[in-house]
């Protein structure tokens, strides 16, 4: 995990090096000042030696401004390295997501992989800096420390030795008690996201319904349990803070009970015993280990709470996307061709039924291709199997007389463009949308598109045209605005394959037709697959497909399908049936 972690690191690997060697020349001349000071006491001050009290003053001076130049260059790097380690973590997770195919995007919810790219990375950037300084500083001054207090005695400083293991038991107790609560807390996060963003996503159907008491208060259960675990969390860290103090003072107590018993026995019979000087030192030093082992808490702590942060980064850097390019891919689709070979297809590995069962399908191109069946009949499964949004279970798929998965994916999907059901714009102006079919498309290729999707004549109509800001998701637009500008972004791409799935649901019958009429006078070389509810959508197809339970239960042309298929025969009777009676109460 850690070395996944760290491949982030890269053009920040020098400030991420250099902090922890000005750590240690920080810690050098902080257990250096200490020895000077004792000696600055023992035989400047106790001596009256000013000469000797100007020296040292000068050496404590020096060695206190090296320290304080390398704090402040291993602070400098350290910021530097973690908020560039960040950066690169949210770019590679981010662009890592863009290769994902729908199958990956559907194990990792849009909540989830927000708070991954935000909170966790943060946590982890704060991780990462903590252990290029403190998880460096504290250890090296511990250890330092330890060696001086030795050499100045050796008695005094096992008080320290027990110490540690006292520290280290319960901080390990305390870790593996806080981590769960920690890896509960963050999918929690998930869980809040997830309600915010469909609050304010839907926020128009709330407030229809009224039911922002109801919002609310799914607000406020995913809330209080992130503080209830977040209070139980603290809860544990919360003994850190006491044990730390009872080893700090337990250790000033004993040194300095020793101290002054050694003292008082030196001046009283001359044995062998210490200085003022050197219990001053010691002092400091017992000072500087206590505050290193404060600082290792605080390190452990922090690890505890990113490591479940850690772990959720690396599931999204390691996923790799089930749909990847062939080693010898092909580069140019020969033409828009389609063709099902004993297609079945399933949502995951663990899914049971079969979603598609049994598609022998042939589509010549240039043909226009009407899709009808029930809601769940997977009439959308189907077309998103042509620029491999999904890999088929079994069989396969071809396009221009190759098998999908032949294709170079880009070159394969930029032949194919897709209205989908759910229509997409983003903010930005009109046009800024509309290119997002083709980048270099031209002004009037912009508005020939929009002709033929039937939505100059509203844009016109607009003060500003195709400079007209679309709000985000496109809010400020209607439901057939929306879906017509999105044909049009489709219609920019000059696709071999276009498939509208449901795309003209929320434009009038008239409209539809014109739109129709577009495709089959100006791009007629252009395979087009036009899902629909409205059997008026696709009755002029050259091939209709009739779908039920995931199967091609008929297919034809209209006059076909009338006399041999009696679900589409029912449907276009029912239609039919109502289009008459609202003609005759629109005549009355």
């Amino acid at each position: 995990m850690i070395k996944r972690l760290l491949k982030s690191v890269r053009e920040y690997k020098k400030p991420a090096l250099l902090t922890p060697l000005c750590v240690m020349g920080e810690v050098v001349m902080e257990v250096i000042i200490p020895l000077l000071m004792a000696s600055l006491i023992d035989k400047g001050i106790q001596q009256g030696n000013m000469g000797y009290i100007l020296k040292m003053g000068l050496l404590l001076l020096a060695a206190c401004t090296l320290a304080l130049i390398f704090g402040m260059l291993s602070s400098r790097f350290a910021t530097y390295a973690s908020s560039g380690f960040a950066s690169n973590l949210r770019h590679d997770m981010y662009y890592h997501l863009q290769d994902y195919s729908f199958a990956n995007i559907d194990k990792f919810s849009a909540s989830s992989l927000v708070t991954r790219l935000t909170t966790d990375v943060e946590n982890v950037q704060m991780s990462f800096q903590m252990c290029t300084r403190m998880a460096v500083r504290a250890p090296i001054m511990m250890i330092f420390s330890l060696i001086m207090c030795f050499g100045i005695n050796a008695e005094m400083a096992w008080i320290f030795l027990g110490a540690i293991p006292v520290l280290g038991i319960g901080l390990y107790l305390i870790m593996t008690r806080a981590y769960p609560v920690f890896e509960r807390v963050f999918k929690r996060y998930d869980e809040l996201n997830n309600v915010v963003g469909e609050n304010l996503h839907g926020i128009r159907v709330v407030k229809s319904f009224v039911r922002e008491e109801k919002e609310k208060e799914k607000f406020n259960t995913v809330s209080e349990n992130i503080y209830r675990d977040y209070v139980h969390a603290e809860k544990i860290l919360a003994f850190n803070s006491p044990l730390m103090q009872f080893c700090m003072y337990a250790c000033t107590l004993l040194i300095s009970w020793f101290g002054a018993r050694l003292i008082v026995g030196s001046g009283n019979n001359g044995a062998l015993g210490m200085t003022t000087g050197q219990l001053t030192s010691v002092l400091t030093y017992a000072t500087r280990i206590l505050m290193s082992l404060m600082m290792l808490s605080m390190v452990f702590v922090m690890i505890t709470m990113s490591k479940a942060s850690a772990e959720r980064i690396v599931e999204v850097l390691a996923e790799e996307s089930d749909i990847q390019d062939p080693k010898d891919p092909v580069y140019t689709v020969a033409d828009g061709s389609v063709e099902f070979r004993g297609v079945n297809f399933r949502y995951g590995k663990k899914a049971g039924n079969f979603c598609l069962s049994d598609v022998n399908l042939r589509i010549p191109s240039g043909a226009t291709v009407g899709i009808l069946g029930g809601t769940g009949s997977s009439k959308s499964t189907l077309v998103q199997l042509i620029p491999r949004l999904y890999d088929a279970t079994k069989g396969s798929v071809l396009v221009g007389g190759r098998d999908v998965r032949e294709y170079d994916l880009e070159s394969l999907r930029s032949e194919v463009a897709m209205v989908l059901q759910k229509n997409e714009l983003f903010s930005g102006t009109i046009a800024e949308n509309l290119r997002w079919g083709n980048p270099d498309a031209s002004d009037e290729q912009i508005r020939h598109a929009c002709r033929l999707a039937q939505a100059d004549a509203f844009i016109e109509a607009f003060p500003q045209g195709y400079d007209t800001h679309i709000e985000q998701g496109g809010t400020n637009v209607s439901g057939g605005q929306k879906q017509r500008l999105c044909i049009a972004r489709a219609l920019l791409k000059k696709p071999k394959i276009l498939i509208l799935d449901d795309s003209t649901s929320a434009v009038d019958t008239q409209t539809d037709a014109l739109i129709r009429k577009a495709f089959r006078e100006e791009i007629p070389e252009t395979t087009k697959f036009i899902i629909a509810q409205r059997v008026s959508s696709v009755e002029d197809a050259d091939i209709i497909l009739v779908m039920d339970g995931g199967r091609i239960v008929a297919q034809g042309t209209h006059d076909e399908l009338m006399c041999e298929s009696e679900i589409y025969r029912e449907v276009y009777t029912s239609q039919k049936k109502g289009g008459d009676e609202d003609e005759k109460a629109g005549n009355k």
